[in-house]
Parts: structure tokens; sequence; C-alpha cells
């Protein structure tokens, strides 16, 4: 029950305060008043909104996001690694800097606009990075009104540019043999057509161990997947952080070829892998790179001047002061480094550098693989297209698809929450658009190309002679209405 507490004030007059309990059992006061009545009804309509759901701590509104955020809400919130990676980075970049210091209880839609139009114009950022954002704040908004912190979800109804959703480029079975055939580590190989077979997700096909792999069914279990934390500040220093579940959080089982088999056996019997030992491990180079040189190098007064630095100045083309002092990157710069450093080696002038180490715990960064395998690779292949590691996966489902293979069973091979995913890839089928024309033609009749002259413009429809019909055929029904015209006139 709600009570009334009399006070007296420094004047001397009595006022009253509105008293009631909270859903813990905690004293809060609803107000104070002059008149014990007016601070009863308070404490009763506080009571009321108490048992409706409808009341939290007025002091926790008060607060900031930023407070809200960083002592409340991202400690206590459940997120992968990688996904508490992201959150920080879009709370410290976008987020943070424009509502950190609005309070809860005052963040209202008109700010969530404003922050909006300010990515867009000052941060000049990008619409999907804007709706990842916006995806931040809802659930922060969401979370405090389920916690009655504040009574108004302020993102709510607030839009995002729209995003634009590209086609997915599917690499055909001769795109992908080039590139295969342009890879030139074995183990890295025997990893793509690996990935091509299965289909696999990057953190999944990293991951796989030889325990895996049960070579009399066939069959690899998808139990794990690692995920590469890259930002500065990630926790413990762990760069590799390996779950118990796929993405899907579902373990499932693929059926490979047995030629792939043969070759995987192989594999892990030529490097004597153990049950617990990675698949594609990770192997450091044991001779630090070294920069391929042309036979010749250009005459640097033939390549010109670099850009202005800092102090304005140039420097040729071709040359190490470009490249140290003018800060140039471009391939005849670095050219002429490898090759001036190249003669300082062979002259003894210079220690040969140590190979550079790369950060793993034997897991293949993506970004490593990226630049050293896959961007080389594409380059040899010239195929002439864009093509991403996880392409493979898009193009595994689409074969699939193509070969006739069943949806439901491309569903769980790709470890798809739901077949509505996997039904995107129908559209990526070779042949789909001419299946669709084929039914417009079986419909409206096969049209013929028009032909064109060597203009470019289209050719006359008539010839002069059909011109002249017509035009004939046009006096006639004149000469015709004027004779009833005529007969008309003389009957009146």
């Amino acid at each position: 029950m709600g009570y009334v507490i009399e006070r007296v004030d420094g004047s001397g007059r009595k006022r009253y305060t509105a008293m009631y309990r909270d859903i813990r059992g905690r004293r809060r006061s609803a107000g104070t008043f002059g008149s014990p009545e007016a601070a009863r009804r308070e404490a009763i309509k506080a009571e009321a909104r108490l048992d409706a759901g409808k009341i939290g701590d007025p002091k926790r509104g008060r607060q900031s996001l930023r407070h809200y955020v960083e002592v409340e809400w991202f400690p206590h919130h459940v997120l992968e690694a990688k996904t508490r990676e992201n959150y920080t980075y879009l709370l410290d970049r976008y987020i943070l800097p424009e509502l950190g210091d609005i309070r809860m209880v005052e963040l209202l839609p008109s700010h969530v606009r404003e922050w909006v139009a300010r990515l867009q114009t000052v941060y000049e950022a990008r619409p999907p990075s804007i709706r990842a954002a916006k995806v931040v704040l809802d659930a922060i908004l969401t979370t405090a009104l389920n916690d009655q912190i504040t009574f108004l979800h302020a993102g709510r109804g607030v839009k995002t540019p729209a995003v634009a959703k590209k086609p997915k480029r599917i690499v055909t079975t001769e795109q992908f043999d080039a590139i295969y055939e342009a890879l030139s580590d074995a183990t890295m190989r025997l990893l793509v057509e690996t990935d091509i077979e299965s289909g696999l997700r990057w953190g999944e096909l990293t991951e796989l161990r030889v325990k895996d792999l049960d070579f009399s069914s066939g069959l690899i279990t998808v139990a794990r997947a690692v995920v590469e934390l890259k930002a500065k500040t990630r926790p413990d220093g762990v760069r590799f952080v390996v779950k118990d579940y796929p993405k899907d959080r579902e373990w499932r089982q693929v059926k490979l070829a047995r030629h792939i088999l043969a070759k995987l056996d192989s594999h892990i019997t030529g490097l004597a892998l153990g049950p617990d030992d990675l698949l594609f491990e990770f192997r450091q180079s044991e001779q630090p790179h070294r920069r391929t040189l042309p036979d010749h190098l250009p005459a640097p007064a033939t390549l010109g001047l670099t850009e202005p630095n800092e102090k304005g100045r140039q420097y040729p083309h071709g040359t190490p002061t470009a490249y140290g002092a003018g800060r140039c990157r471009c391939r005849h710069c670095k050219n002429a480094v490898a090759a001036y450093r190249a003669a300082r080696r062979n002259g003894g002038k210079d220690q040969p550098r140590s190979p550079r180490t790369v950060a793993t715990d034997g897991h293949i960064p993506g970004d490593w693989f990226r630049k050293n395998v896959w961007a080389p690779a594409l380059r040899s292949a010239g195929i002439g297209v864009h093509v991403t590691p996880h392409g493979l996966r898009h193009a595994h489902a689409s074969w699939l698809l193509a070969g006739g293979a069943d949806l439901q069973v491309v569903k769980e091979r790709l470890g798809h929450g739901s077949i509505t995913t996997t039904e995107k890839y129908l559209h990526t089928l070779p042949g789909a658009h001419d299946a669709a024309l084929d039914a417009l033609d079986s419909v409206r009749g096969v049209r013929e190309p028009t032909e064109t002259n060597p203009s470019g413009t289209q050719p006359e429809a008539l010839s002069a002679s059909s011109h002249d019909a017509e035009l004939t055929e046009l006096r006639n029904m004149v000469t015709k209405m004027s004779r009833m015209l005529a007969s008309l006139g003389d009957t009146a």
C-alpha cells in the first residue's frame, strides 16, 4: 500500500511526500505535495503503474547513453567474440561520439534521425555501415525499454539509407580450373579443392582436424569453427577463437567424393598428422620473401615524378629516394628499392633479413590467404572477374542445384538455417535467364531482331512504292468525303 510521510520544510510549512515500494521492496518517492490528499492520490497512481509494469527507477533513465552502454548493456550482453569486436568498433566510431552524452530518458527519434543524417554527411559512412550501426543502437534501446529505463524506443520508425543488393557472381567450372592451376603451393591447392567440393565456410574449413574425417563413409563432421579477431584491443591478446559449434549452432555431416578423399588421405600420411592436428595448418616460411624483379628496370628519367610529399618535394619514379623520401609505393619504386637491397646483400654490405613470422596458433589467417595465395592466383589466371574465397561456397551451391541436387539436401549440406537462403541460389543457375526468355517467347511468339543500317538508325519500315500507294489511298478518301459533303449541301 502507498502511504504518506509528513515533513516540515525550512519555513515551517508542512509538506507531504507520496511513498510506495518498488518490485524489489525498496521505498520510492512519487513526489512531494502541499496536501496529504494530493500525496495519497499520487501514491495510489504510482502503485497502479507498478502493478501494470510501467514504472522503473527514474534515476536509471537520467544516466547517459554512454554510461548505460559501458556499465550495464555491453558487459552483461551475451555476444559472440567476433560480434563483440564488430559492436565495439561501431560504438566507438559512430554511436557514442554522437549520442553518448544524451540522457537515456531524453533520447528522442529526432536525435536518431539527425544522427543518421550526420553519418551520411559528416562521417561519409556507406549505407551498409549506417545500417549496421543502427542495428546496434536499436538493440541498446530495445534492452533499455525492456528494463524500464526508457518508455520510448527512439530508433523505432527511423529509416536508414537503402542498401543495394547485388547479384551473386558465380564462378564457372572453367574459371575455377584456371584459378586452381594458378595455385603454386600443393597444400593451398588441396585446401581450395576441398572448399569447392564441400562448400564449407572459411572458419569451418580452416578448423578441420584429422579426427573430423571418416574415410570409411566419406563423411566430414563439421563440429567447430574458428573466428579470427582483428582488433588491437582483442581480449587476452587472443587472435583465433575456436567455437564448439558452427555458425548455425548445429553439427552437420558433408560427404566428399572419392578423389578428394584420396588426396586428403595422401596429405595426412605425407605430413604424419595426428587425430587432433589441423588438416590445413599454417606453416611459417623458412626463407624471407623476396620481390621478383624484372629483367630490366626502366630508366627513372622516363617515369616522371612522384606526387609532392608533405614538404612539397617531388622525386623521380623508380628510385630508392622516391620510395623513402617521397613515400611512393608504385611498382617501379618498390622494384628500385628491392634491386638496391639485393645489390648490397650480394656485396656483403647487408645481412639477409630474417623471414617474417605471422602471428597465428596454426590456423591460416584469412587476410594472409587472400593477399599471398588467392590474389596472385587470380592475377595469373586472368579470368577477368573478381572472385572471393567465399565465392567458392556460392559456386558449390549453384553447381549442386544446376546438376539436379535436391534443394533440402543442399540446405543441409551448406548448414543454412532456412531453406529460403538456399532458394536464392536458384536464381544463379546457368541458363536461368534463357529459360525465362523462352517462356516469354512461348506466349508472345518468337520476334526476329530488327536490322540496322550502317549509320546505326532503324531502316525505313516502308519502301518508296508503299509510300506512294498510301498517298494515293488518302487522296481517294479525301475525294469521296468531299463529294459526300457536297451532296449533303445540295439536299439541304
